[in-house]
C-alpha cells in the first residue's frame, strides 16, 4: 500500500494507521544518498496531517507523510524463548 491518496477523498493512506500498530514504513532518502530509500519497522505512536511518528528500536522516528513511499502491516514480534541450559557433561 502506498500514501496516495484515493480519489475521491482527502485522507492520505498513513492518517488512517491505527495507534499501536506494527509497521514497516518504506522512506524517500534525500536526493544525493547513496541509496533512494529506506527502510522502518516501528509501531505507530501518532498520525497527523504532516507524517506519521514511529516507535522504532531506536527511539521515535518522525516521518513526513512526503517521505513515506510504501508501507505495510507487519504482525507483533515473536514471543521471547528461553534458552536451553548447556547440556550436562
Amino acid at each position: 500500500m502506498d500514501n496516495n491518496t484515493a480519489p475521491g477523498t482527502s485522507r492520505s493512506s498513513w492518517q488512517t494507521w491505527p495507534v499501536g500498530q506494527r509497521m514497516v514504513v518504506r522512506t524517500k532518502l534525500p536526493t544525493g544518498s547513496s541509496h533512494l530509500y529506506t527502510d522502518l519497522l516501528g509501531t505507530v505512536v501518532k498520525t497527523d496531517d504532516t507524517g506519521v511518528i514511529l516507535q522504532t528500536a531506536n527511539g521515535q522516528v518522525t516521518v513526513r507523510g512526503s517521505e513515506i513511499a510504501l508501507a505495510k502491516p507487519i504482525p507483533p514480534p515473536p514471543a521471547t524463548r528461553r534458552r536451553r541450559p548447556p547440556p550436562e557433561q
